[in-house]
Order: C-alpha cells, then structure tokens, then sequence
C-alpha cells in the first residue's frame, strides 16, 4: 500500500523542489512554459500569457489538497527563480507506480539541473510514498532528456513506434523505469 502525503519540499545541492505559487508567474513565462521548445518536448501545450499561467498555477495549487498530487516548481537556489517543473503526473496506488515527467527551461540546460531534481524525487517515490517502480517516458529524438534518464539509472524497457506526430513526422515514445530493488542496490 502507498503512503500518499503529497508534494512535500524537497533540497538538494542546487535546487528546491517546492509547491508552485503564484508569485512563480514571471519566472515561467521568462524561463520555460512560453518556449514553445520545451513544452513541445513533453507534449504541453505553450502559456503566453498572465492569464493562461495564472489558471494552470490554479489547477496546480488547488489539486494540492489531494495527498496522491506530486508536482513541483524546480528552484534554483542561486538565483531563486523557478526553472522549470518536475512531477509524478500518474500515480497508479493499486500497482505501486508513478511516472515522472519534467522540463527545465533552455537557459539552464545541459547543467545538470533535470538529473538532480529527477534523481531526488525518485528518492521520494521510493522513500516517502513506498513505490514498487517508477518510470519515465521521452520521445526518441530528444537526446538530452535519454542522457538524463541514462544518468539517473533507469532500465530501458522498450519504445512505442511511431507514437507521437510532432513536427510533420512520426516519433516513438521510449519507455524507462527503476524498480525498487534497483533503486535499492543503487544506493
């Protein structure tokens, strides 16, 4: 049985890992959720707008009270800036698996954000929530997010062809995933 207490703050060396407030705003705009790039990369749609950011923040705040609800600003600690997000957007508590997604704006790529926050919630999922497995997803063509998930220790487990339409062609979606024993023998 999963032990669901929710999206807790998470530190590491160089970031926070918190609930998103409404004060995170500018820094989505400014960093991540406009860049058409980056949402695209995750299949999000782009937020251009105060107003289209402040109903997503809404939906993110408002579904806090659910303790099965995972989802985090990544902070940078440096600047105090949100830099993107990561967070278990399916949990399935009958078969003990969440799956992580997350994206960090291209300012700060290529630094190692996306594998130390990626690696401190897996810790959560195991530690905190009790997880049997957690997986991980990216299209085939992006290159960094499978250098992340390499990284982090995930097993490859096999690849939907031809899943997504993105950019007039076809790409596959790449399934990963760490079972607890891995995890385990990895510490």
């Amino acid at each position: 049985m999963l032990t669901h207490i929710g999206t807790n703050t998470i530190e590491t060396e160089r970031l926070t890992l918190r609930r998103f407030r409404y004060t995170d705003d500018d820094a989505m705009l400014k960093y991540w959720i406009a860049d058409e790039k980056i949402q695209s990369m995750y299949s999000e749609p782009v937020y251009t707008t105060k107003e289209a950011v402040k109903e997503l923040l809404d939906k993110y705040i408002g579904s806090y009270e659910k303790p099965d609800y995972y989802r985090w600003a990544v902070i940078e600690k440096a600047s105090g800036e949100c830099i993107g997000q990561i967070a278990y957007f399916l949990v399935d508590s009958k078969n003990q698996f969440a799956e992580i997604e997350y994206c960090i704006g291209s300012k700060f790529q290529c630094k190692g954000y996306a594998t130390e926050a990626t690696k401190a919630v897996i810790k959560y999922g195991f530690d905190k929530i009790d997880l049997h497995k957690v997986q991980i997803c990216t299209k085939d063509i992006n290159k960094p997010s499978k250098r992340v998930i390499e990284k982090c220790g995930f097993t490859y487990e096999g690849t939907l062809r031809d899943y997504f339409f993105f950019n007039g062609d076809y790409v596959g979606r790449l399934y990963f995933s760490m079972l607890r024993s891995e995890y385990e023998a990895q510490k």
